[in-house]
């Protein structure tokens, strides 16, 4: 597969209040490949979030590079290469639902009728075409995040930078945008994603690879590969090659290594 991102010696320093340095990144090396669905989690304050801003040229690195599809970050966000889907769904509440989507092509000039039918082929999508004429408050946190992915994916972007985009959302909300967030990306052929997350159970069920950092300053402590069957859904839940990556993933966070029973698994290759 081709490397849509790459980041090579990375770090990050910010100014505190107080005026000391403090270091959010250090070392990041990282190649994400086409079509790949990457999650990054770690614990709260690692840079995770800072990361993706990075790949996204929102914010700038203190040292090393990013590029994108062979290019500064810088020059692919000026392409438009990737949507960038936010905690919050930052809908505008006085524009309807398909004008929520219609935004970056109105701002991209595209024609009415193009704007128009693009953005009714995105809320079919995401299963909202009944809600287009709808206006935010209107709808559930669910179908907010919804509104927004389809916003994201008006202009057909190459990848989806997603930043704890359902956080925000009962745990039985969640798990159902998840199966949604699935279906979307296996109907855009080799979009990448990488998404940020902070629940280990999503990461495993969402992830081709789990990116898994260390407290600040935030390093790559491991990159868990995740071999579960696709198309997934909720009986993916319930085997036990799940849980054993569950169980990894949460190993590689506490930076202890497996033992007994999992480390049998892991040596008999059932898991790597």
């Amino acid at each position: 597969m081709v490397s849509v991102i790459s980041i090579s010696n990375l770090n990050k320093t910010f100014r505190a209040a107080d005026g000391n340095a403090v270091t959010a990144l250090e070392g990041i090396n990282l190649e994400i490949k086409q079509g790949e669905f990457v999650s990054l989690i770690g614990p709260s304050g690692c840079g995770k979030s800072t990361l993706l801003r990075i790949m996204a040229d929102l914010i700038q690195p203190t040292a090393g590079t990013v590029t994108v599809n062979g290019k500064p970050a810088a020059q692919a966000r000026k392409d438009r290469e990737y949507g960038f889907v936010f905690q919050n769904a930052t809908l505008y509440d006085w524009r309807t639902v398909i004008k929520n989507v219609e935004l970056p092509l109105e701002i991209m000039d595209y024609p009415k009728d193009q704007r128009s039918n693009r953005a009714r082929e995105m809320l079919k999508l995401v299963e909202l075409t009944d809600f287009a004429e709808k206006y935010p408050y209107q709808l559930s946190g669910g179908m907010q995040q919804r509104v927004s992915i389809a916003r994201a994916l008006s202009f057909q972007p190459q990848i989806m930078l997603m930043d704890e985009p359902f956080g925000a959302l009962d745990e039985m909300t969640r798990e159902r945008m998840n199966n949604e967030l699935l279906r979307i990306w296996s109907s855009f052929k080799e979009m990448t994603v990488i998404f940020v997350t902070h629940s280990i159970a999503e990461a495993v069920y969402l992830s081709s690879r789990v990116v898994v950092m260390s407290p600040r300053p935030g390093r790559i402590a491991r990159i868990i590969d995740i071999d579960l069957p696709r198309p997934r859904g909720s009986e993916t839940r319930d085997m036990d090659a799940y849980f054993q990556y569950t169980s990894m993933v949460r190993h590689a966070l506490r930076g202890t290594k497996l033992g007994g029973a999992e480390a049998e698994t892991s040596r008999n290759g059932a898991i790597e």
